[in-house]
């Protein structure tokens, strides 16, 4: 690889561009980090094209076809979380820190997905600097709004659908194994999230002249939110559990290798910074992390949130939550579902408007497909040992979208160290890690 390219100088080229999709006033640093992408592209031989769309360009860079290798694509992107709360950054996010003693960069977008994503890129170009040509044909697809959803990537998918055509994809935006072991992601969770707003009266009230003559908006809000799970944490929504299928015998004999490995519930609670664990009754910890769907609340208020007291009965009060979804349950049925259990517990003196928000399917590849068992080589080779398989607890859309629209299997080979802090401030990546992933790009083509 030239000077030009080296790898750590590159990454922190771009880490540096605040390509943050869901706020429009970075709408040119999302147009200029696909552009530099393009040229990067460019620069290792490889052919890109950058496609506009009603959002953010999608870029696509492919190797000179031979029709008788097989077509790997690889899939990522390049857009970021917001960086909020920024007082909580040891740095400012979009000037990386490296910090030495701990073998890190520190940098919005570093584990998810920029460094993963590159370790793919550097690695076909030092295959095709060092060996001159690669042993599959390879087209990289990086998108600029994962974080929004995705909302142009299945009709540009559809749209492209012939000159995409691969026999299998790889997406490198899970995490390694708890200990910073590797991994292979066979099941990813779906998700489904809607916000609900409880209405009464026509305006804010004083507490003491209609408190306990007037439904008040938060109190009903409150008991929603609990009328969602009894004490043991089972979700009470008629119909929830209907089609949650129970793991397979090797899944449970993965999950105890998998707890052996990383700690089990120890390293989970210092990961998250508690001292207890709660859950679902009856499964493991890690069953309810990847296993299990479950109900969460993102966000609920109304009502005076200054200084001081105010004593006012509010008007409304609103809920957000999201629902993380298990292979066979279809995300628009649960938010049905949920829609109707909500209006059935709904008192009377207020009203519910509901809104449903984005959604996608659960997915689950089996890991011990041809594709499969070549990726779990490739990383054995790549780290030294074999690596645990994992059901992440996580949602990427997109990937039922992928193996809908080309009937292939998709390789979820995590590259983020698992005290990444991905979505919260202080994000970053090990640099082995990262520098891992250009050498497990060489291995698994190779073995693909």
């Amino acid at each position: 690889m030239s000077a030009s390219l080296d790898p750590i100088a590159t990454l922190l080229e771009y880490l540096r561009f605040p390509s943050i999709s869901t706020q429009s006033q970075h709408t040119p640093d999302l147009a200029a980090c696909a552009t530099w992408l393009a040229e990067l592209f460019e620069k290792i031989g490889l052919k890109a094209t950058l496609h506009p769309t009603a959002g953010h360009p999608i870029v696509v860079a492919r190797t000179i076809p031979e029709p008788h290798k097989k077509t790997v694509l690889i899939y990522g992107h390049y857009d970021v979380q917001p960086p909020e709360p920024l007082d909580e950054w040891k740095s400012p996010p979009f000037e990386p820190y490296h910090d030495a003693d701990e073998g890190k960069i520190y940098a919005r977008g570093s584990s998810d997905n920029k460094a993963p994503t590159l370790a793919h890129i550097l690695g076909v170009g030092k295959m095709m600097q060092e060996e001159g040509a690669l042993p599959v044909n390879v087209i990289f697809l990086i998108e600029g709004e994962e974080e929004i959803g995705s909302p142009h990537l299945d009709q540009f998918l559809q749209k492209h659908r012939q000159e995409l055509s691969c026999d299998v994809v790889v997406i490198s935006d899970t995490g390694m194994a708890p200990g910073n072991l590797p991994a292979i992601t066979y099941a990813l969770r779906g998700v489904a999230a809607m916000e609900f707003i409880v209405r009464g009266p026509s305006c804010d009230l004083h507490s003491g002249l209609f408190g306990g003559a007037v439904a008040n908006p938060l109190t009903v809000a409150a008991r929603l939110i609990a009328s969602l799970h009894d004490e043991h944490g089972h979700i009470l929504i008629p119909g929830f559990y209907d089609t949650v299928a129970s793991p397979e015998p090797w899944e449970h004999e993965a999950t105890k290798a998998l707890e052996r490995a990383s700690g089990g519930d120890a390293s989970i609670k210092k990961l998250a910074g508690v001292e207890e664990l709660f859950g679902e009754a009856g499964f493991s910890t890690l069953e309810r992390i990847g296993a299990r769907p479950t109900v969460e609340v993102n966000g609920f208020g109304g009502g005076y949130q200054g200084t001081g007291t105010k004593t006012v009965l509010p008007k409304e009060a609103f809920v957000k939550l999201s629902f993380r979804l298990v292979a066979y349950q279809d995300p628009k049925t649960v938010l049905e579902q949920a829609a109707a259990y909500l209006r059935k517990q709904l008192p009377p003196g207020v009203s519910l408007e509901i809104i449903p928000g984005h959604y996608g399917e659960a997915c689950f590849i089996h890991p011990e497909s041809p594709d499969g068992r070549a990726a779990q080589e490739a990383l054995t080779k790549t780290f030294g040992t074999a690596p645990l398989l994992l059901r992440d607890g996580a949602s990427i859309p997109i990937v039922t979208h992928f193996k809908k629209i080309f009937d292939v299997d998709v390789l979820l080979l995590g590259l983020a160290n698992p005290d990444c802090g991905m979505h919260s401030p202080n994000e970053n990546i090990l640099l082995e890690n990262f520098l891992n992933g250009i050498r497990l790009n060489e291995h698994l083509l190779k073995m693909l």
